[in-house]
């Protein structure tokens, strides 16, 4: 719809000329006709239903070509299907093909690509984000790769309220919001849970939910979760009834889970992380796509739960059953021995952070949201099933892999409210809370001193990108010093005379004046009060060299290229100063920053990112 922007008048074509002049039209009268108010409100039902409609096309796109392929069974001579082994490798080379070919290679990395435009590019998201992840998570995930399609869902759903809200011209922290409405609507429709759709754009892209964003954000979730109900029934992702209810001597147990939860978490960010790494060392795309797809295949075929998405299984798990464990496995044989089952949940556990790190690290497109629900199900039935083994009081398997979710997924995401009422609502009632309250503050506490940020926001953390709720801090983080460094300050060098002190305060409009040796190095300042009386005095003015009228400078007078805004604004409140020099690496001078102009890039800030 913007393509036209992108050819000269005489080019366009009289459609797209009756397309303009209408949309010019509509603008105008929705300006003039509805309220801000009003327009956020039906925007967001909008983005709602579009996210929605993409959550709804994605899912089944991959379960319907999931379930074909899967059809099909080349049973190797050690068991197993031998088509494990060459799935991967094909999703991966067709989804590098995508990007390469299609894409040019201009794909974003999902939650952090969101996270980071909404600190440093006021919410906008390229229209190809409205496509390029669905179509490169399918091509992924269908044909086996271990990663969830919740965040490129979430990703996509954030690109179409970022591009709706832009071609309504809506100013930047609408657009914003409208990013944050998509996210929400996208994770809504996946799972039809409105309000795990809401805490997780509070949460996990870090919103304030104020009173001007929490209806949008609202009308987003209903929105997109009245379109998955309609066009997929009740069962949008899985449901589950809880039958055996909480027992208050069971809160030890689920604490336990929570610790047991956090440190599995910690294993999944360091894993996930380590081995994305290791494929970022590969230099061609070839060795990256061979190393991943065979790897990968092989871990597929010894551990066939680990292909695609993975809730088929758990799906299982939560009713009782777990042959789908070892369906299609080489180790079938055991499927009836328990302590089978517990070393086949415990590999699994260990081995889908290695999974969804080499999909992605070897150029698949997915996410990690769907993986940690997965291992989270995951610990949480090991744990009960290993409780009930070892003779201890009998707990219930489906109960306790439904708050291990919870757990894991608040260890490695950093959201404790997303997980509980995700776990809520999936569960259609509040029957689990206690023990969803218990597990998910423990895992939090555990992870807390190993892990201070989720898996999506660290790698923007440790560059300073990241906009976190307290904007005070994001202010100073994510402000460009440099673009405040005024360079209007006039110049004089050392070894001159008053004389040309003088010249250059009849040329400036300010009074300070910065005195530099000849090769551009800071020797010091002139006050202009501290010359005043002299500068009345013709006769002196060949007297005095401009270093012995230098006002005495300490380092609190001083910041550098390499310091932070932070440290600026410490100096400035410390000694009550008006300007600052900013010198580099090399004691040269860069220019001054100024009380006045840093502070006014902060209220702005502020204004620009509060939804008040």
């Amino acid at each position: 719809m913007l393509f036209f922007v992108l050819l000269p008048p005489q080019s366009q074509h009289p459609a797209l000329m009756s397309w303009k002049g209408n949309y010019k039209r509509f603008h105008i009268w929705r300006l003039h006709h509805i309220s801000t108010h009003a327009t956020l409100n039906i925007v967001s039902i909008v983005v709602g239903l579009l996210a929605g409609l993409a959550a709804v096309l994605l899912k089944n796109l991959v379960f319907y070509t999931n379930r074909t392929l899967l059809q099909f069974n080349i049973p190797s001579f050690i068991g197993g299907n031998l088509l494990m082994l060459v799935y991967p490798t094909i999703g991966i080379a067709l989804t590098v093909l995508f990007v390469k070919r299609i894409l040019k290679g201009h794909i974003g990395h999902g939650i952090p690509d969101v996270l980071l435009a909404i600190s440093r590019k006021k919410g906008v998201l390229p229209p190809s984000g409205t496509y390029s992840s669905m179509v490169a998570s399918t091509l992924t995930v269908a044909f086996g790769g271990s990663v969830g399609l919740e965040a490129p869902i979430a990703s996509t759903g954030s690109a179409i309220g970022s591009n709706v809200a832009r071609l309504l011209h809506l100013p930047p922290k609408h657009v914003k919001m409208m990013l944050g409405c998509g996210a929400a609507g996208a994770i809504a429709g996946i799972f039809k849970a409105p309000l795990a759709g809401i805490f997780f754009v509070v949460e996990v892209l870090l919103f304030d939910l104020t009173s001007a964003s929490a209806i949008p954000l609202l009308f987003s979730a209903i929105s997109a979760t009245t379109v998955a109900y309609f066009l997929m029934g009740p069962d949008v992702q899985f449901v589950f009834h809880v039958t055996e209810l909480f027992q208050l001597d069971q809160i030890p147990f689920y604490a336990a889970l929570g610790v047991f939860c956090g440190l599995m978490s910690v294993y999944f960010l360091r894993t996930t992380d380590r081995v994305e790494g290791w494929f970022s060392r590969i230099k061609t795309t070839l060795s990256k796509w061979l190393i991943g797809g065979v790897s990968l295949g092989i871990m597929i075929f010894l551990f066939p739960p680990l292909f695609g998405e993975g809730y088929g299984s758990l799906t299982e798990l939560l009713g009782g059953g777990n042959d789908s464990l070892f369906q299609y496995s080489i180790f079938g044989a055991l499927h009836d021995q328990s302590w089978a089952l517990l070393a086949m949940l415990m590999m699994l556990i260990l081995l889908k952070a290695v999974a969804t790190a080499t999909t992605i690290g070897s150029g698949g497109v997915g996410g990690t949201f769907g993986p940690s629900l997965i291992v989270g199900g995951l610990c949480g039935y090991f744990f009960a099933t290993f409780s009930n083994v070892m003779g201890l009081p009998e707990q219930s398997t489906a109960n306790f892999a439904l708050v291990g979710m919870a757990g894991v997924m608040t260890g490695v995401m950093h959201a404790p409210l997303m997980a509980t009422f995700l776990i809520a609502e999936i569960t259609g009632g509040y029957a689990l809370m206690p023990p969803l309250l218990v597990t998910v503050v423990v895992s939090y506490i555990t992870v807390s001193p190993f892990e201070k940020h989720s898996i999506y926001a660290r790698k923007l953390a440790a560059h300073g990108d990241l906009l976190t709720h307290d904007k005070d801090q994001s202010a100073w983080q994510l402000l460009d010093m440099g673009k405040l460094i005024e360079t209007n300050f006039a110049i004089v060098r050392q070894g001159e005379s008053l004389r040309h002190l003088i010249d250059a305060i009849k040329d400036s409009h300010r009074n300070v004046f910065v005195v530099l040796d000849s090769n551009d190095h800071f020797v010091g300042a002139i006050h202009l009060d501290d010359v005043r009386q002299i500068m009345f005095q013709p006769e002196a003015y060949d007297q005095y060299r401009v270093e012995e009228l230098m006002t005495p400078i300490t380092e609190g007078d001083i910041v550098h290229t390499t310091d932070t805004l932070t440290d600026v604004v410490n100096k400035f409140k410390v000694g009550n100063r008006y300007n600052l020099i900013v010198l580099d690496e090399e004691e040269k001078y860069r220019g001054c920053l100024s009380r006045a102009n840093t502070f006014s890039a902060y209220r702005k800030f502020i204004s620009d990112t509060s939804d008040e």
